[in-house]
């Protein structure tokens, strides 16, 4: 088999240290690393928001949804953004759930980073919301490699939900995946 040749910006992406990953409010200094990923059709392909196509467009997302959000953070290399993770409690009576979703730049995608970001989040969020007892993700079931993510972050594959959300004007079938306040992973340090 013929090995490809690796593109410079691949080969540095390879040799990075993703050691240092943190998670931090995102703000509107951070504009042009977050357009990066936002407007990258290939990362927007299975988000519910289409890629920005200006960077006003961007801020304003960020003024109007991001900034405001109870639980939204930029996944950061160095304290440098190239990615986000969010999670979003459940409208009405059933505050015990909250979903979570997560986009990450594509250069950075096979590396485990989103990986350890959900990790993160999931040893932080039962204890930020105590009262909440399942953390749940929802994934386009043509999203493979977001399944991976949560299956190794130790959430549980539940099923799949039929034609269940409108993505860029098509219904979709949802894969469902599950994280419990009392499973062992939801207490584990990263």
């Amino acid at each position: 088999m013929e090995e490809l040749p690796i593109k410079p910006q691949d080969k540095q992406t390879q040799d990075q240290d993703f050691s240092n990953i943190n998670l931090r409010l995102l703000d509107l200094s951070d504009i042009d690393d977050y357009m990066v990923w936002a407007a990258d059709d290939k990362v927007t392909q299975f988000c519910s928001w289409e890629s920005h196509t200006s960077k006003e467009v961007a801020m304003k997302y960020m003024v109007d949804f991001i900034i405001p959000h109870p639980w939204f953070r930029a996944i950061c290399i160095d304290d440098r953004p190239i990615g986000a993770i969010s999670v979003t409690r459940k409208c009405g009576s059933d505050s015990r759930r909250a979903e979570i979703g997560y986009v990450l730049g594509s250069k950075y995608w096979g590396k485990g980073i989103a990986t350890r970001a959900v990790k993160m989040v999931a040893a932080e969020i039962f204890f930020d919301w105590p009262h909440l007892e399942r953390l749940e993700g929802l994934v386009d079931v043509d999203n493979i490699g977001s399944q991976k993510v949560l299956e190794k972050a130790g959430f549980q594959r539940e099923g799949v939900f039929r034609k269940y959300f409108i993505q860029k004007g098509r219904a979709r079938d949802a894969v469902v995946f599950s994280l419990l306040s009392t499973d062992p992973q939801a207490k584990l340090l990263v």
